[in-house]
């Protein structure tokens, strides 16, 4: 019998949902397909079914907290837990369970990786310090070059520790031809969509910086009036921030062409729904997973011009920059999106979908992930 592999435990607050959930379940798996041993840390959630049939083993801690007493505890947890399994390398993806994360690798010796999500707020005293254990990891993975050239200067991280690898989508799941008329056909009725009006979806949480508003006050200067504007996105308990866009929507006159679905379980048919998809974010996103996704599914993207999506976006290609919270821009960029011949769609959605399948796919993602822990486990002798 062949010796077991390697073993990476990940650690992160929960697995209920989103883009870092998914992204620790998919790494998970590449690693068990790769012989590695996989052992996520979490507090559990919607997503540990999906990743113990990947074949990786998830402890429950609770590592969901921010009560310093409870993150020196975990640190104890997580050193009991690597040297149970053997764990070579220990992963955090988040700023709490990191700081245990890292306090339990220097206790047993295991190499420490971080992968650096967002940019995270500094508006309260040591916040930045707080901060800093997400760029002390042995390597330090960016999500975007804006991160990498972001801790860098934020942080001081040495380049030589730093490796960018961005967050990528399932090409399979997201793919048009995978969307059969039926699903597009349920979310129509199911948003009242009226036959013919044209469609532009903003995907994400309703939170004030993700720019909805700026969509709601582009949408009362489109020439097409009769286009409608999907938010798709839940709320996540900030009901005073949606009554807000609702009535900012009846203050422009355009309530009636406002659609607030809430959260949308079936994301590519959405995507396949929209004639435009826009991602209007007045603070740089740190990847912008939204925009990527809308442009596998060959979709028109207009997006704001900083953070990943400037890198994801080649303007006038694959799709279009406008400038941060300016809604006549996007107006008018969308207004030309809008007027887009079939054949002009059709030359954009290659271009876009092979931009994807080239650059940011899942696989990509494990696979240079995987690198990182190959390169770790090489320079330890294991």
């Amino acid at each position: 019998m062949s010796a077991p592999g390697p073993a990476v435990l990940q650690v992160l607050p929960a697995l209920d949902t989103g883009g870092v959930e998914r992204g620790t379940v998919e790494v998970a798996a590449a690693l068990v397909a790769a012989g590695f041993r996989a052992v996520v840390a979490s507090a559990g959630g919607r997503m540990v079914p999906d990743l113990v049939r990947s074949g990786a083993v998830h402890v429950t801690l609770p590592l969901a907290s921010k009560d310093p007493l409870v993150i020196w505890r975990n640190a104890s947890r997580l050193a009991a837990l690597v040297r149970a399994h053997g764990i070579a390398i220990v992963h955090a993806r988040s700023r709490g369970p990191a700081w245990s994360a890292r306090l339990a690798a220097r206790r047993t010796g295991a190499a420490f990786v971080t992968t650096y999500h967002g940019t995270y707020t500094e508006g309260l005293p040591f916040k930045r310090a707080y901060n800093a254990v997400m760029a002390s990891g042995d390597r330090v993975i960016a999500i975007s070059r804006f991160i990498a050239e972001h801790l860098m200067q934020r942080h001081g991280t040495d380049a030589a520790r730093v490796r960018v690898i961005p967050r990528g989508v399932d090409p399979v799941r997201f793919d048009p031809s995978a969307v059969g008329g039926d699903r597009m056909r349920r979310l129509a009725e199911a948003w009242r969509l009226p036959d013919g009006a044209p469609v532009v979806l903003l995907p994400g949480r309703l939170t004030r910086w993700k720019g909805q508003a700026v969509l709601i006050e582009a949408l009362a200067r489109l020439a097409r009036r009769d286009a409608v504007a999907v938010l798709a996105g839940d709320d996540q308990g900030r009901a005073g921030y949606r009554e807000e866009l609702e009535a900012l929507a009846r203050a422009r006159g355009v309530a009636a062409r406002l659609r607030l679905p809430g959260e949308v379980a079936d994301m590519p048919a959405a995507l396949m729904l929209a004639d435009a998809v826009v991602s209007a974010s007045i603070e740089p996103e740190a990847f912008g997973r939204v925009v990527v996704e809308g442009l596998a599914m060959g979709r028109p993207v207009v997006a704001t011009a900083h953070g990943g999506a400037a890198e994801t976006v080649a303007h006038g290609v694959t799709g279009w920059l406008v400038p941060p919270g300016d809604p006549a821009a996007l107006a008018e960029r969308l207004d030309a999106v809008l007027a887009l011949s079939p054949a002009e769609r059709a030359a954009l959605a290659e271009r876009a979908r092979s931009a994807v399948l080239s650059r940011y796919t899942t696989a990509r993602m494990c696979d240079a992930t995987l690198d990182v822990y190959r390169e770790l486990l090489k320079e330890r002798g294991a």
